[in-house]
């Protein structure tokens, strides 16, 4: 899926799963569902490794990005 919503990626991702978890594909499709599989993987990776980058900054007064490590500063 191009440009599939992170939701869409993982509901897919999961079908994939129980797909193979099952064990009643033929070994082409299987190994065809799990190439996708592993990159749908990657874009969900992907995907929540820039979220975590995105919350886990913070504003200064200057309008300047830093990293928010969950310590105040006195």
């Amino acid at each position: 899926m191009e440009n599939a919503t992170f939701e869409e990626s993982l509901t897919e991702l999961e079908a994939i799963v129980t797909q193979l978890e099952r064990g009643d594909v033929p070994l082409e499709e299987a190994l065809e569902a799990f190439q996708k599989g592993m990159v749908l993987s990657k874009q969900c990776q992907d995907t929540l490794t820039k979220a975590e980058k995105t919350l886990t900054k913070m504003m200064t007064e200057e309008n300047e990005e830093v990293p928010f490590t969950g310590e105040e500063e006195a």
